[in-house]
């Protein structure tokens, strides 16, 4: 079975990740795939809106392939990493800016590059499942994919806490927090597909989204903006100990890498980062462009997807160990060869 099923049905272009098993993690293939499909589409007077969605009930996409990524990583093959980001920013970058409507069904998981192909599009659906999140820092990498540009459009102290903790949202956290914008039970979820092919017109939708109670992240919105406007990352750990709701929150944090929390702390304050999509990603690939290199992504994916011993040993031992000139140097223009061109 192919891992991507790429389409025209009636008046859409549909676009079905097709890896249930593997969480519908994407490859490099499936990226390319989808991002040429996307660019024929723009053209084609058949194709009036695009529909993506997933198979299987756990997830949409829960990431990138990195499996491959490790492997080439401890052959110092850093170059592969390099181009299978900077093609998948590119696509990001399309979604972002489609000139056709781009509706997606997020079921289950939907986390790092799976946020990437899904909450930049026009019509982001969500259901009773949905679980998003920007996991990041828990594998020695940056929130990326365009993902920093989305956590600062509610507030950015609010993207730093989901950034740096990894929290997930359910349906009403991200339509909340920008990740979404519709609600529709999941079991009315192919009968919307069904009229969108037969349309090609999801103006319909926000007829049939419905309602959701208020979410955690809006009940304590103002304690997060608080206590995630402190400079530097002790004094916001010293301000979650204070609050309990957060304490699951401050259990993710402590175990995430030192390293990439900092950067991350100082990214998302960037003001260059709230801008644009383009200007996100352009900043994230700076640091996603030495990770392999020199930060803790290589032993993070080793304690937590390859040995799964869930215990990575990261670069520093806390977060007071880690200097502001390390974290800026990561973000620091690359040469002119390697710096992202979108």
């Amino acid at each position: 079975m192919a891992d991507i099923v790429i389409q025209k049905k009636g008046k859409v272009g549909q676009i079905t990740l097709s890896r249930p098993n593997a969480l519908n993690a994407l490859t490099y293939e499936m990226i390319t795939s989808m991002e040429k499909a996307l660019i024929e589409w723009v053209n084609d007077t058949s194709v009036h809106a695009v529909l993506v969605d997933a198979e299987g009930p756990r997830a949409f996409c829960a990431g990138g392939d990195i499996s491959e990524l490790y492997k080439q990583g401890e052959r110092k093959n850093y170059e592969f990493g390099q181009k299978f980001w900077a093609d998948e920013y590119r696509l990001n970058a399309l979604i972002d800016i489609y000139p056709k409507p781009y509706v997606v069904f997020m079921q289950g998981f939907t986390m790092g590059g799976g946020v990437g192909i899904s909450c930049h599009g026009s019509h982001r659906i969500v259901g009773e499942s949905s679980r998003i999140a920007m996991p990041e820092c828990g594998i020695g990498l940056v929130p990326d994919i365009g993902g920093s540009f989305l956590l600062t459009q509610r507030s950015t102290n609010l993207g730093i806490y989901l950034g740096i903790t990894g929290s997930q949202m359910d349906a009403s956290d991200a339509i909340f927090a920008g990740f979404a914008d519709h609600f529709i039970p999941e079991t009315k979820w192919n009968i919307v597909k069904h009229k969108l092919i037969q349309t090609g017109d999801p103006h319909f939708i926000e007829d049939i989204e419905e309602n959701l109670p208020q979410s955690d992240l809006s009940k304590n919105f103002d304690t997060i903006v608080e206590v995630f406007s402190e400079s530097d990352p002790m004094s916001i750990i010293n301000g979650m100990v204070q609050y309990p709701e957060l304490a699951s929150s401050l259990a993710r944090l402590r175990k995430a890498s030192p390293l990439s929390v900092l950067v991350t702390l100082y990214m998302l304050r960037m003001p260059e980062i709230s801008q644009s999509v383009k200007a996100a990603l352009k900043t994230e690939y700076r640091y996603t462009a030495r990770a392999q290199e020199f930060t803790d992504f290589q032993e993070g994916i080793r304690a937590m997807v390859v040995d799964k011993d869930r215990n990575p040993i990261w670069k520093h031992s806390s977060l007071e160990a880690v200097t502001e000139e390390e974290a800026l140097c990561l973000l620091k223009p690359l040469s002119s060869h390697l710096e992202l061109r979108l």
